[in-house]
């Protein structure tokens, strides 16, 4: 009985979640742009796309964004989650005004964020830089300053919802770890270090999972700011924006999903590496 109620969810699942996935599989085979007749082509795409000369840039570009987003912007929702918990009054509000960006569309956020890293002196960015007497900068505009320029957006867009979940986190902390620390004259700084941290490990190291998935697949931010060619000169082109111009841009989805493949394979090998080297250390 149990097995017939759940055939339903099972079936529905199965159709909508695993169908698109293995028809991609198959599609990475094809030759097909949807329209007219598919034909097999084996291995060809996958051949077709190691060979394309962008995919060394593309996926260089990803990997330096997949950095500094783990450099710049994995510590600061942690950051503002214990500042905020440490706060007593004015927390509320704190709250309110971290999650606020997680509200604003990411294509809304990303367009205003263009309007604010105008390379002009009179752009938001650089006028407000210009009354201390620094830049003006080109931000978006030169290939050395694009993807950081995008890490520093997307940092913004996302970091709320990361400090809630923190935040969660945080409430399942022993009082009496800091009670005790208090009581040896332990800073904030030493009470974070060596009782929030260790507490707070195996939620950190999930986060930093996610976060590596999530900017491995960075799409909508590169594409936005750049264009699909990712300006200037390719510096913001990304993997995810390869598979697009496959697909959108040329009409090869077999080579779009041949690519998709490949890189679904990278992203759970990294899983499985990573979850094996950090399985004994969150536990502890």
């Amino acid at each position: 009985m149990a097995v017939l109620f759940a055939l339903p969810a099972i079936f529905v699942f199965g159709f909508f979640s695993w169908g698109p996935i293995v028809r991609g599989l198959v599609m990475g085979f094809q030759e097909t742009n949807l329209v007219a007749e598919p034909t097999w082509v084996g291995w060809s795409n996958f051949t077709y796309v190691l060979a394309d000369p962008q995919l060394g840039q593309a996926v260089a570009n990803t990997a330096w964004f997949a950095l500094l987003a783990l450099v710049i912007g994995f510590p600061v929702p942690l950051f503002l989650a214990v500042f905020m918990a440490e706060l007593r009054g004015s927390r509320g509000l704190y709250n309110v005004l971290s999650y606020l960006p997680v509200v604003v569309p990411p294509v809304v956020a990303a367009l205003l964020w263009r309007f604010f890293y105008e390379p002009s002196p009179d752009g938001i960015f650089n006028r407000l830089l210009g009354l201390v007497g620094l830049g003006p900068y080109p931000w978006l505009s030169s290939e050395a300053m694009a993807m950081p320029a995008i890490v520093v957006e997307v940092t913004w867009a996302t970091a709320g919802g990361t400090v809630i979940i923190y935040l969660a986190a945080l409430t399942s902390v022993k009082t009496e770890l800091y009670e005790a620390a208090e009581l040896d004259g332990s800073g904030i700084w030493r009470r974070v270090w060596h009782v929030t941290l260790p507490q707070m490990r195996g939620i950190i190291l999930i986060l930093l999972l996610l976060q590596v998935i999530g900017t491995l697949q960075i799409f909508t931010e590169p594409f936005l700011f750049g264009g699909s060619g990712g300006a200037p000169n390719g510096s913001t082109l990304t993997i995810l924006m390869m598979i697009y111009n496959y697909a959108f841009v040329f009409g090869d989805f077999g080579a779009a999903t041949a690519l998709s493949a490949m890189l679904a394979v990278v992203l759970c090998a990294l899983s499985v590496i990573y979850l094996l080297a950090t399985r004994k250390w969150s536990k502890s």
